[in-house]
């Protein structure tokens, strides 16, 4: 094994918002005037943005407005995580680790760009700290589908077969298994059975410095 990146997930692997971006999703459906349960979502975690808001839309068979129902669920999340949100243990240290081991980094999230901002803004993780970005509105098809971690791979030249994602979610695991790549799944979110097509499972980065 030669690992020359590592390309992480964000939620749930360098910060966990679930219950906070599930909070805020709640909310815009109750203003409008629609009640759903935070058990709906859990389908849609690590789809992005449009798929979660979108997927539960479709099971209660609602017509929504994708872009304003996105814009209004950021605007409450950023106020819900403003001074609150901290990293997940071991984060900082294995992002350290990886630059001292000449280790390239990317994140790879299917948030979009003002999600992925404010999380990295609050936690003090600037885009700059990493080699290369790419989020939701970046690509046409979220996970499962392979194509977030492939274009990280492809901003930082390295090879799939040489790339190792950090996961927490069982479309983010499936995603990088189609993208040829290693996967160090963490049980953040989702159990050890659930997350088991991952090549390593931890609890968070704090138990998987050995791997680098």
């Amino acid at each position: 094994m030669k690992i020359e990146a590592v390309l992480f997930d964000m939620d749930g692997v360098l910060v966990d918002t679930e219950r906070q971006i599930c909070q805020a999703a709640i909310q815009m459906y109750n203003e409008m005037g629609v009640t759903v349960q935070p058990d709906d979502f859990l389908p849609f975690v690590g789809a992005g943005e449009n798929r979660y808001l979108g997927g539960v839309a479709e099971k209660y068979g609602l017509q929504l407005d994708i872009d304003a129902a996105k814009l209004r669920t950021y605007t409450i999340y950023g106020e819900l995580v403003h001074g609150r949100l901290e990293p997940l243990a071991g984060a900082y240290e294995f992002i350290s680790q990886c630059r001292e081991n000449g280790i390239k980094t990317a994140i790879a999230t299917s948030a979009d760009l003002i999600k992925m901002e404010i999380n990295l803004r609050e936690i003090g993780l600037p885009v700059a700290s990493f080699d290369a970005t790419v989020n939701g509105l970046e690509v046409a098809h979220k996970k499962p589908a392979p194509d977030i971690y492939l274009t990280a791979a492809r901003k930082i030249g390295v090879e799939p077969r040489h790339c190792l994602v950090v996961e927490d979610a069982i479309n983010g695991v499936q995603a990088a298994v189609a993208a040829g790549m290693y996967c160090l799944a963490l049980t953040t979110s989702f159990s050890r059975e659930q997350l088991r097509q991952a090549d390593w499972i931890c609890r968070d980065l704090s138990e998987a410095l050995h791997l680098l």
